[in-house]
């Protein structure tokens, strides 16, 4: 469920009205894990990647976020440190929300608080999905449904390539890490993609050149 479907425009203003406009550039790490939460932020431009990692070293691609949605609230609210970092996939800006003022506007907005709780069952929900389809799933099914997702939420107009084409900012290694496989995985399911004529790549980015047929669109491998 997209976030701007859950916050209404009051609510959008309720937080806006109480933080400060940060922007970022492509990189910019926003909020670091491990760290102590000191503010929320609601992303007003621009995708941003959710990442955690191991005592490895081992780096997972856990979510995107963009326009309208909520980073580093759940820190704030249960006063932990940070599960995850948040890094800025391309320039933006957002209102950054003191954690202090943060839980307050919980507190004296009931019905705040139900939207914040909505997003956050939504993500859960939606992590559910993901970790069945891990195990039920080709990692070919895997990257192309990623993409749909990433092309209705996050994509920009590239109707120059299609009539309903739509870019995506996101790198091979991403979409690998995104979906739990390899990068050469990724590499060989896109060469098939290319070859459907379901997308098209360039550096860093991924148009989808027909989102319904590619919704539908099943590996010919097992």
């Amino acid at each position: 469920m997209p976030a701007l479907q859950v916050f209404s425009p009051e609510h959008l203003t309720l937080l806006r009205d109480a933080g400060v406009v940060e922007t970022w550039q492509h990189g910019d790490v926003l909020l670091r894990q491990g760290e102590r939460a000191d503010r929320a932020i609601l992303l007003r431009k621009g995708v941003v990647k959710v990442v955690s990692e191991s005592v490895g070293g081992y780096t997972s691609l856990l979510a995107f976020r963009g326009a309208g949605e909520l980073v580093g609230e759940l820190a704030c609210i249960d006063g932990g440190t940070r599960s995850a970092s948040v890094i800025a996939t391309q320039d933006g800006h957002g209102v950054a929300v003191s954690g202090s003022r943060f839980a307050a506007l919980l507190r004296a907005n009931g019905d705040l608080g139900l939207a914040v709780l909505r997003s956050i069952s939504a993500r859960l929900r939606h992590s559910d999905v993901q970790r069945e389809a891990m195990g039920a799933e080709p990692a070919a099914t895997r990257v192309a449904r990623l993409l749909v997702e990433m092309s209705d939420r996050y994509g920009v107009d590239a109707s120059a390539w299609a009539p309903t084409a739509r870019s995506v900012r996101i790198t091979q290694h991403e979409l690998a890490s995104a979906v739990g496989t390899s990068r050469e995985s990724v590499v060989r399911t896109l060469r098939e993609l290319q070859s459907c004529e379901l997308v098209a790549t360039r550096r860093g980015v991924i148009v989808v050149l027909d989102p319904a047929s590619l919704a539908i669109w099943e590996p010919d491998r097992p």
